[in-house]
């Protein structure tokens, strides 16, 4: 095993925010992750993956990015009784495919923004429409099955409608159609999808939310699955300042600045690790 996969995680405009930040802050240091031979992008994961493996951005272009007003970008949030299906929905779950057809109930039942509205937000995030000819892996789950699905350039779907799927938090924004069904968060598997990266030698984990709960496997407990079968292996997840920026509402895309500005300085304090991991 020695390719090299980077998964990037969920975790709503502070994640993509954070995300940013941290990739630009080990390029600083050194680490270049954007030779990636996969990239595995879940929710937010999935719109700096893009970014990134389309080879259009560097780095400090892509961190650049999210400095700034969020022109295109429309404000999500999740109200109480949101919260509390989400609880239920853990507690009484014991697969994620369980918890994800719960969630895909309140996925279909939630008044959201228009999905013309929404593609259109996720659609100014590109810098290309296509899909990048290195391997890009965006995972989302069937609102009704609760499976788990990975779209790719193969799977004969437009990029912008397969992020849109992963990044289709439930109760925020509204389920996308593809291919006869309605597919939401792919963060509803597990936050990051680290398990898609088996096989591979070298991988890091950038995971905005590190915590699982119920059925949700934690981005920790998949990097360790994924050492203990042979892999190198860095996961990180955002320390207590990244978190303060996420504030009290990350699908806010006026928290993505102060989070890229966090994950740059919290890059510094991973670099050689994540150097170790990363060299061939």
């Amino acid at each position: 095993m020695t390719d090299k996969a980077l998964v990037l995680g969920g975790g709503g405009s502070g994640g993509i925010g954070w995300l940013a930040g941290m990739l630009y802050g080990l390029a600083e240091a050194g680490v270049d992750l954007s030779d990636a031979d996969v990239v595995i992008g879940t929710s937010a994961g999935s719109s700096v993956g893009a970014q990134l493996a389309s080879g259009k951005l560097t780095a400090a272009q892509l961190y650049e990015r999210q400095l700034g007003p969020q022109s295109g970008e429309v404000p999500g949030h999740l109200g109480i009784g949101a919260y509390v299906r989400y609880a239920w929905a853990t507690l009484s779950s014991r697969t994620p495919e369980a918890y994800g057809r719960k969630t895909g109930r309140m996925a279909l039942a939630a008044t959201t923004p228009d999905a013309a509205t929404r593609r259109a937000a996720i659609e100014s995030r590109l810098v290309s429409p296509e899909w990048p000819d290195r391997p890009l892996r965006i995972p989302a789950v069937d609102t009704a099955t609760g499976e788990l699905r990975v779209f790719d350039k193969d799977s004969g779907v437009e990029l912008v409608d397969a992020m849109a799927a992963s990044c289709a938090v439930p109760g925020a924004w509204p389920p996308v159609a593809l291919d006869g069904r309605r597919w939401m968060d792919g963060g509803t598997h597990s936050p990051a999808n680290a398990h898609l990266a088996a096989g591979y030698g070298q991988v890091v984990v950038l995971a905005p939310v590190g915590t699982g709960g119920g059925p949700l496997v934690s981005a920790a407990d998949q990097g360790r699955k994924l050492a203990e079968a042979g892999a190198r292996v860095a996961v990180v997840t955002p320390d207590a300042t990244a978190k303060q920026a996420f504030g009290r509402n990350p699908l806010d895309p006026a928290v993505r600045e102060a989070a890229a500005r966090a994950g740059r300085v919290q890059a510094t304090a991973h670099a050689e690790e994540i150097a170790e991991v990363w060299q061939r």
